[in-house]
């Protein structure tokens, strides 16, 4: 569900309700029935959200929002905005649920609405953000940031971290093992092979060592080692221009080696579109790419674009992986 006081509850209650969720999808919400019915009554929806304590359960017509209440989150006023431990005892309670619905089975993927990392750390979570959490719950130690939009898909050899620091862990291991995460979420929608393109470091490539060597001593190698697996590889390419011919169909990922570096330009294009996908994870994980927007919380305001896509991605992902077991059987 996200963050009570943010835009999740909202912009879930309008993409459950968008036609194209229903055909594909079988959604449970799961978190706090009271937020998520006021969310509903907010516009003008009385008695759509039904409470389902089984996830599998199926049926429900399209003006239905099921929901799986977590029993004790039941908040008769919300503060829109509030940064505030109760707020995020709830994001991280609905979070704990609705992972256990997947790891158990019950559930076949995971979409998470924005959460405030704030009002969850004053709660007590000891994780610097949700991907933490779920790579230590999902028992893996290594996930990247991948941005999908219909303009760009961006991978990220760094995510969260200070830009000193994550030049420090930029390492042609770490760049090929992107690269390999990418290709895989890519396997998953698509059948052919992916054209990925690895982006410089450096302005310019370093111009020769005038900026730096970065360029020739880490992502040259890392793209190299990639050729020699049989990737489709092209690289290092300037960081000024990579994402432009990207968008005009030349490469299809790109590679990015932090986090501005590859936001920047998905958030530009496709602010209102993009999808989190947590490559890495053994299930399948997808978010809207936007954060909690507290400033236009609980005012009707909130676009359910990105959100609406997220849940349509995880449903194509999660597809896949049950194709490619039945295969194996």
């Amino acid at each position: 569900m996200g963050d009570p006081a943010g835009i999740g509850p909202e912009i879930i209650v309008k993409a459950l309700r968008h036609p194209l969720v229903r055909r594909k999808v079988n959604p449970i919400v799961v978190g706090s029935l009271s937020v998520i019915s006021q969310a509903a009554r907010l516009m003008g929806l009385e008695d759509t959200v039904k409470e389902v304590t089984d996830a599998g359960v199926e049926g429900f017509p399209p003006q239905v929002i099921p929901v799986v209440d977590i029993g004790d989150a039941q908040i008769e006023t919300i503060e829109p905005g509030r940064k505030d431990a109760r707020y995020g005892r709830i994001a991280v309670q609905s979070m704990e649920s609705a992972l256990s619905l997947v790891l158990s089975g019950q559930a076949n993927g995971l979409v998470t609405a924005p959460i405030c990392k704030e009002s969850a750390h004053l709660a007590g979570f000891p994780y610097p953000g949700v991907t933490e959490f779920l790579a230590d719950r999902c028992g893996v130690k290594e996930t990247k940031l991948m941005l999908w939009s219909a303009p760009l898909k961006v991978i990220h050899t760094t995510g969260h971290l200070a830009l000193k620091e994550a030049l420090k862990r930029l390492t042609p291991s770490a760049i090929v093992r992107t690269a390999e995460l990418g290709k895989q979420v890519w396997a998953k929608v698509y059948k052919r092979e992916p054209r990925i393109a690895v982006a410089a470091v450096n302005p310019h490539l370093g111009e020769g060592g005038a900026f730096g060597n970065d360029d020739q001593e880490i992502v040259e190698p890392a793209v190299s080692l990639l050729k020699e697996k049989g990737f489709t590889v092209f690289g290092p390419v300037p960081a000024d221009t990579v994402f432009y011919h990207a968008r005009k169909g030349l490469y299809d990922i790109v590679v990015a080696h932090y986090h501005d570096q590859g936001h920047i330009p998905v958030k530009l294009l496709a602010f209102e579109s993009a999808v989190n996908v947590t490559a890495g994870l053994p299930i399948v994980r997808t978010s809207p790419d936007h954060g909690v927007a507290f400033d236009i919380a609980w005012q009707n305001k909130a676009r359910e674009g990105s959100l609406v896509r997220a849940i349509l991605l995880a449903a194509r992902l999660a597809q896949s992986e049950r194709m490619n077991r039945e295969v194996r059987r």
